[in-house]
């Protein structure tokens, strides 16, 4: 039986984790083997909760327990990302297209020592930062950059008392404020 959790339109649950401390940087992370950089995320397993997914994947990918962060949002509507063909596993027996996301909004209230990269299986980042807040769409993977987008856009006004910094300069014209949405 498989573990993957994808719907009927080849699309995996998957939650996605803002996190940031009292400056208003969020925690950005560098994949195993220099192949890019992205917020913690992972799948939903068949029968888990999407809060319980949320800490499972915090504990795995960053060290860091329920009483380590406060969940501030979550996104209202499932946000989804179609990945490159290239990025298709195709010789799995659970194709997947894409990612169908909820992302939440977690501050840090621990010391940030806390963080440990070492607690999963496996680990899937060898290294993490803090960032400005706009920083991750520029460093995230091409197909992912629309995601973030409409993330942080939802989250800014919370992080930054409804006074968040703006978009970038370099931020492009076509971009909309969400990407595609599911109830």
């Amino acid at each position: 039986m498989s573990n993957e959790n994808i719907d009927s339109n080849g699309f995996r649950k998957n939650v996605g984790i803002v996190l940031y401390n009292s400056d208003g940087n969020v925690l950005l992370a560098s994949r195993v083997g220099k192949k890019g950089w992205q917020f913690p995320q992972g799948g939903i397993n068949l029968n888990e909760s999407e809060d319980d997914a949320l800490y499972r994947e915090l504990y795995e990918e960053i060290g860091l327990q329920k009483k380590d962060v406060k969940i501030v949002n979550r996104t209202n509507n499932w946000l989804k990302y179609r990945l490159p063909d290239q990025y298709i596993r195709k010789d799995s027996k659970d194709y997947c297209i894409g990612q169908k996301q909820k992302w939440f909004l977690l501050k840090l209230i621990c010391d940030e020592s806390k963080i440990s990269l070492k607690k999963g299986d496996t680990p899937e980042f060898d290294y993490w930062h803090w960032v400005s807040y706009w920083k991750p769409v520029s460093k995230v993977i091409f197909f992912k950059k629309q995601i973030y987008n409409s993330v942080l856009l939802e989250f800014r006004s919370i992080v930054f008392d409804g006074n968040g910094p703006s978009r970038p300069r370099w931020w492009p014209e076509h971009w909309k404020n969400d990407c595609e949405k599911e109830q």
